[in-house]
């Protein structure tokens, strides 16, 4: 804590502390770049939002972006506070938010509807409790990469089967950003004792947060013309200034 600033929300609970020192900057702000780092991810997944909407895309995808912002904010709020109840409101999200994109990405080829969903909604609640009783430590962590690593075959099986150039490279952009936000994430976490000696402090989980917050509207964005590419909706990859984003032409029966 920095001298002469104390802390508005009392000692730390949480069972994480970042590599970046507690109440710089503002007493009721406890890591302050690892806070405001998550801005960015907001606002690209209200972009992506907007596009859902106005181009008349499924609500999942709505859902989606919607989800990408409460865990931006939800992650705001714990490294405001470093409470346990924000951390919560921080991990909850991450692994609802897979289990959102796993839906997407499995329920096209799904013959039974709505056993997919129910399944999926139980797991979310479950989850939820279990991990607020429980308090989940490493296995939270393996939990999630598991989650994750259950959505890459099925995007590298959309992959291959996308021939528009455009397209592709949304999903190489999501991979990219995917590779250097984990390093990122481990340089911060493996190297803090390091860090915290040197002059400059890199902020490598704030750059998490950031490059994160342009991997997910990717995959967003690389999924919502997939999904196009599927309902026969005849998508292409336009540009608003250097932001790619998917326009569609719906028949007019749908």
């Amino acid at each position: 804590m920095a001298d002469g600033i104390s802390s508005f929300w009392g000692p730390v609970t949480s069972t994480h502390e970042w590599c970046e020192p507690n109440y710089v900057y503002s007493s009721y702000i406890a890591e302050f770049f690892n806070t405001m780092s998550n801005i960015p991810a907001i606002v690209l997944a209200f972009v992506g939002l907007l596009i859902a909407v106005t181009q008349r895309f499924e609500k999942r995808f709505s859902i989606l972006h919607i989800s990408n912002m409460i865990l931006a904010i939800g992650s705001m709020l714990y490294h405001a506070t470093l409470q346990r109840m924000q951390q919560q409101g921080d991990e909850t999200p991450m692994v609802w938010e897979m289990l959102l994109y796993l839906y997407i990405l499995y329920s096209p080829d799904w013959h039974y509807r709505s056993t997919m969903p129910t399944f999926l909604f139980l797991y979310a609640v479950i989850f939820a409790i279990t991990h607020y009783v429980v308090r989940f430590g490493i296995f939270f962590w393996l939990h999630y990469a598991l989650v994750c690593l259950l959505c890459i075959p099925r995007m590298y099986m959309y992959y291959i089967y996308t021939h528009d150039r455009l397209a592709k490279r949304l999903a190489k952009f999501y991979l990219a950003t995917l590779i250097v936000a984990s390093l990122c994430w481990l340089f911060d976490r493996l190297l803090c004792k390091d860090i915290s000696h040197w002059y400059f402090n890199p902020q490598g989980h704030a750059l998490w947060h950031v490059i994160m917050g342009f991997n997910s509207y990717f995959a967003n964005e690389f999924l919502m013309y997939c999904r196009a590419q599927q309902r026969g909706w005849n998508p292409r990859v336009n540009h608003l200034g250097i932001f790619p984003y998917v326009k569609i032409a719906k028949p007019k029966e749908q």
